[in-house]
């Protein structure tokens, strides 16, 4: 039997994805001794199962994309891609699912790691099981900081286990190409994943309960999505539900409400999300296993002054890049209060994660890419705010006609006409992801719009839809 060991620290971080990464970083920063706990591979599901991966199967499909939109290229681009090539360049920027490098980042800061799984067993306490078996108990001074992320929520059906589904993790780091899949779901990885499959040679069959895809933007994003997947060669369904799944002689058969039997080789389910929660030890300190965890906006677990909960775990933002942010901030509030400083806990302060509300960023890349930040129309005028809906056509922009012939693309403008400021912002369209971030500002800064007069776009640019926005608002 080993002997279970004990280390004290000033704070203990439960999982070492790009959200616990970023809480060490700054904890260290602060000169805070800090230990950080992970079962898997550093770097977390962004690294090796989500964002990286799945971008780096979608940046040749949407660099041909936009190749044959361009005159006197898109003869050289007609032909398949090249989908081993594809799957060996999603395999480098996962670092074949090898953590040596961001191990090395970790031992850079000062931060140690302790590989294995992680419960809480009491106030300020984290024991880890290693993979030996043996124990070693962690105390922290200061925090404990739960940094666990999200895993795939699969619905209720009958037997699913059985069938071997694809989760966003299969989808992602697939070796093969099934001839036949179907994706159930209208979301971000669902239409990600539609997009990538569909263009590396599968026939994609997507199957959407709701009315549209992308039911969190503005209405439009998911419609011009829909019809590329479409015109890709996607089977598109709205509307549909799924009833049951079975595997029979390794075909899946999936049956729809309507008793429509559809076959395929592989089913995708992207159905939403749920907190890596279950098995934290949340129940030695009073807290519900396999929840969700409330915070306040310094990230810290309501009712326990010695918790945080950052990333995905709150449900505040299911977005890395959020995450990160939240983990700055947390960082930052938890080196504070160990060291006595005053809180600047106000909004927009050092230790609120105020935009977690308003100013949420996000980029859909499919093609055309969709990208919003803030609020959609429906939810500004939800939320009470007396709001004016400016929209523009992109394919009016001098530079998006450079960018491709025959661009399509939309933008709206969500303006608050009492304060003139903006509520949120929405492209859609060949290359918008790279807009978002000047959307964010505005956004984020509540720049007046009078002042958006003088951020002036360079010409010839897509960006100039911003002039073509304020015109639209100022002639309505």
């Amino acid at each position: 039997m080993t002997e279970t060991e004990t280390n004290a620290y000033d704070v203990v971080v439960l999982g070492a994805g790009p959200v616990g990464e970023n809480v060490a970083d700054r904890t260290r920063a602060a000169g805070l001794t800090t230990a950080i706990v992970e079962s898997e591979l550093v770097g977390g599901e962004c690294s090796y199962w989500a964002c990286m991966p799945s971008k780096a199967l979608l940046r040749p499909v949407i660099a041909r994309a936009d190749a044959r939109r361009v005159p006197g290229l898109r003869q050289s681009v007609q032909g398949p891609l090249d989908a081993a090539a594809v799957l060996a360049h999603r395999d480098y920027y996962t670092s074949d699912w090898k953590d040596d490098g961001q191990v090395g980042w970790l031992d850079s800061i000062g931060a140690d790691l302790h590989r294995g799984h992680g419960r809480l067993t009491g106030p300020r306490t984290v024991t880890v099981t290693g993979p030996d078996g043996g124990e070693r108990v962690l105390t922290a001074r200061h925090a404990v900081a739960v940094c666990t992320g999200s895993r795939a929520a699969l619905p209720g059906l009958p037997g699913l286990d059985a069938v071997k589904p694809w989760t966003s993790r299969e989808a992602t780091s697939s070796h093969t190409v099934p001839g036949r899949l179907i994706v159930i779901g209208g979301g971000v990885v669902a239409t990600e994943m539609a997009t990538v499959w569909q263009a590396l040679g599968s026939q994609v069959t997507l199957l959407v309960r709701g009315k549209g895809l992308l039911p969190r933007m503005e209405p439009f994003a998911g419609e011009l999505i829909a019809e590329a997947l479409k015109e890709a060669g996607a089977d598109v369904r709205t509307g549909t539900s799924v009833e049951s799944v079975t595997r029979e002689n390794g075909t899946v058969v999936a049956v729809t409400g309507t008793g429509e039997r559809i076959e395929a080789d592989e089913i995708l389910f992207a159905t939403g999300r749920a907190p890596r929660t279950d098995d934290i030890g949340l129940e030695s300190i009073g807290l519900d296993p396999g929840s969700w965890l409330p915070v306040d906006d310094s990230l810290r677990v309501s009712g326990h002054d010695w918790l945080y909960a950052v990333g995905d775990v709150n449900h505040r933002a299911l977005l890395t890049h959020q995450g990160k942010y939240q983990a700055r901030i947390a960082g930052a509030a938890i080196a504070a209060r160990a060291t006595g400083e005053t809180l600047l806990a106000e909004p927009w302060g050092a230790h609120a994660a105020t935009a977690d509300h308003t100013a949420v960023p996000q980029v859909v890349f499919t093609d055309p890419e969709a990208a919003a930040v803030g609020l959609s129309l429906a939810e500004a005028e939800e939320a009470g705010h007396r709001v004016r809906a400016v929209d523009v056509d992109l394919s009016t922009v001098s530079g998006a006609g450079l960018y491709a012939d025959g661009y399509q693309g939309r933008a709206r403008m969500v303006v608050d006409v009492e304060e003139e400021i903006l509520r949120g912002v929405t492209f859609v369209g060949p290359g918008v992801g790279e807009l978002i971030h000047s959307a964010t500002i505005a956004v984020a800064g509540q720049v007046p719009v009078s002042r958006l007069w003088h951020a002036v776009p360079s010409y010839p640019t897509i960006s100039e839809v911003w002039l073509r926005l304020l015109e639209a608002y100022r002639d309505a």
